[in-house]
């Protein structure tokens, strides 16, 4: 059983697959492999649903995975109704890369995000810092942590837009999935406008009963694709 994602509009290279098998004892092995989007989910429940009824655990390896948006939050959810409503364990392990990163800045167990969490841990006291140039060193480090994590938050919440954007490039204008991306970029530099500020643009005015772009977008976009035809 190979169950496989439909493309999305920006056709994706790497669909989200799940393969694996029960064995013996009544343990089945999913594993997963590609990117993890919208609509995934449905991959996962349609290789649960082939399960044969006498499973009595589900493992998902996840290590396959190389690349996960906030739609990971769903497909898990998808994995732990089908161990409530058939009353045995589940587990996603081996979580590697971004998508191990994309758990940490939601607050999940890294090495297993459905496992149960103690409803009220005990509190340990810790000792008061004190101001040294190590805790001060400490301090910056984390301000810059927390400085990427809301930029990598950023680009996950922009990706959506980003890649309907690529694929409307692609579909009006008979260009690669690389080439859109170019275009994109070029037009953001030459209007002076943020990239996902251009790709809703182009979004928008797809629809039926959208607005057009703005002027300046429109130009930059005339003249990203101009370049594109040298």
């Amino acid at each position: 059983m190979t169950p496989v994602a439909p493309p999305s509009l920006a056709e994706r290279s790497h669909p989200l697959t799940i393969d694996g098998s029960a064995d013996g004892s009544g343990r089945a092995v999913l594993r997963a492999r590609g990117e993890l989007v919208q609509g995934c989910d449905a991959v996962l429940a349609e290789a649960l649903a082939e399960l044969p009824a006498r499973v009595g655990r589900v493992e998902l390896d996840m290590a396959g995975v190389i690349f996960m948006d906030t739609a990971g939050r769903q497909f898990l959810d998808t994995l732990r109704d089908y161990g409530r409503q058939h009353l045995i364990p589940v587990s996603a392990t081996n979580w590697h890369g971004q998508p191990r990163r994309i758990l940490e800045l939601i607050g999940l167990d890294t090495s297993d995000p459905l496992r149960p969490v103690e409803p009220n841990p005990p509190v340990l006291p810790s000792p008061a810092p004190l101001p040294s140039p190590v805790s001060l060193e400490r301090a910056e480090q984390l301000h810059e942590l927390r400085e990427e994590i809301e930029h990598l938050r950023r680009a996950i919440a922009s990706r959506p837009v980003i890649d309907q954007a690529r694929g409307i490039l692609m579909a009006t204008h008979s260009c690669t999935s690389d080439e859109a991306w170019h275009i994109l970029r070029e037009a953001s530099q030459l209007s002076n406008t943020k990239l996902h500020t251009v790709a809703a643009a182009i979004t928008c005015g797809a629809e039926s009963d959208g607005p057009p772009p703005p002027g300046e977008v429109r130009e930059a976009l005339r003249r990203a694709l101009a370049r594109r035809g040298r």
